[in-house]
Formats: C-alpha cells, structure tokens, sequence
C-alpha cells in the first residue's frame, strides 16, 4: 500500500458536462418500461453509472426526475401527433382536410397509447400546473404540445366552415375526453384484450362519433 488513492474509472455511459441529458435518458427509459411507479432516480442514478449524489445536482429529488420525464413524454406524443397530421391529404376541400386533421390527431393519440403504453401513463402522471409559463419541452417539431395541437385543430375547423363557432368553446375537453377515456379503456380496462385491427376499427368510429358531436 503506498497511501495513494486510485483515480476514478472513467465513465463510459455518459458524455463529460451532460449528466442531466444521461439522467433523463435513463428516466424515459424506466417510463417505457414500467411506467411513472418506474421512474425511480436511484435507478437511474445506477443505469447511468453515476454515485447517487451526483444526481442532485440536476435533479432534487424524484419529483423533479419525474417531471421532466412527463415532459419529454407529452414531447413525444407531440411528435407522434405531427407525423400523422403530415400524411393529411390536400386533395379535398379545406372543410374535409380541417375534419382529417382532428381525426389525425385522435388516430395518433391512440396510437402512441397502444404502442407506449408506459410513456402515454407517465405523459399524465402529474398535473399541468396552470401558471400561465409556455413549457416548450412538451412540445413537438412544430412548437405545440399535444393538447395545443387538438385545440389548432378544432380552430382549423372553424375557419373551414367544418365547426360553427358557437359550438367551439370547450370542444377540446370534450374530444380528450372521449379520445382519453378510450385509451384507458384499451390499457388497463375492459378493451385490453380487444385485437388491434378491431380496436383501429372502434377508434376511427369514436373520432366520427366525436367530430359529429361537436
């Protein structure tokens, strides 16, 4: 023994200065697999190779871990949200493209809750704290979140002709709603065990039944 204390082994599973990044990786992760009850900072602290400590100086606790985790959820149900809004046709009237794009918004929402499943839990795991501050890490590509993407979608049908403007005031509470309870519905409740091409189905009978009853 010379007294000597050995050097530290270089980590490999993160790059130097961006530990947060590597963290939050770590966190969406725990989400896809498991969902909110998952995401865990010790065990994320452990997927990244880092002492616990280490993670305090980016995260304070769980609760800090967890929402930023939400976070880049509802980012990626945004993301989700945009790429089925981009396959709407232009080959129709402007009224029947505003009514595709509310459908590609449902389609997409229930899609992303089918196939991420532990993300699409955790994207709603906490409550939006309504202080009026644009949080722009749960938004997509194009600036809006996902609920900002349902609400530029029922307004595209006003200035269509497609929705009377009377009947647009709390639209999109009663489109997530409907949208959500299903999703629920397909996850954890009687709709489960349900075959996916039955299920895409009922969607697509639900979004008509929904843009019918705005």
């Amino acid at each position: 023994m010379t007294g000597k204390t050995a050097p530290a082994a270089v980590r490999s599973t993160y790059r130097h200065g961006d530990l947060r990044r590597a963290l939050l990786d770590a966190g969406i992760q725990l989400a896809r697999d498991g969902g909110p009850e998952a995401v865990v900072l010790r065990e994320a602290t452990r997927r990244t190779g880092v002492a616990p400590n280490a993670a305090y100086r980016h995260f304070a606790n769980h609760k800090e871990l967890l929402q930023a985790v939400r976070s880049a959820a509802l980012s990626q149900l945004a993301v989700a949200i945009e790429t089925e809004l981009a396959g709407v046709t232009t080959s129709t009237s402007a009224a029947e493209q505003a009514r595709a794009a509310l459908r590609a918004v449902g389609t997409a929402y229930m899609r992303f809750a089918q196939d991420e499943i532990g993300l699409f839990l955790t994207a709603f795991s906490i409550p939006d704290e309504m202080n009026g501050v644009e949080d722009k890490s749960k938004a997509g590509p194009g600036g809006l979140n996902p609920f900002e993407l349902l609400c530029a979608a029922l307004d595209r049908m006003v200035v269509t002709g497609a929705l009377p403007p009377e009947r647009r005031p709390g639209a999109e509470f009663l489109a997530w709603s409907a949208v959500h309870g299903m999703a629920r519905l397909v996850i954890d409740g009687p709709l489960r065990k349900i075959p996916r091409e039955k299920l895409d189905l009922l969607t697509q009978r639900l979004l008509v039944m929904v843009e019918n009853g705005l």
